[in-house]
């Protein structure tokens, strides 16, 4: 089995803060809110990568305020 979950698809709150270019806190309070896609395991948030590329283009609009 591979380790690198990265590249698996699974990201741990760390790696999406990062991906995101935001803290920590930030994704924290975005999944406890139900705003950003995540799941947990064991207590511990983890997150589908290619939910968040979804959930980044569902965020994105143009400036007509529709979506891109």
């Amino acid at each position: 089995m591979n380790q690198n979950t990265s590249n698996e698809g699974v990201l741990t709150l760390v790696e999406v803060a990062a991906y995101l270019k935001v803290t920590e806190r930030t994704i924290y309070r975005l999944a406890g809110a139900k705003k950003i896609p995540a799941f947990k395991v064991g207590g511990v948030w983890r997150f589908k990568k290619g939910d968040i590329d979804a959930w980044i283009n569902s965020q994105s609009v143009d400036s007509d305020g529709g979506e891109r």
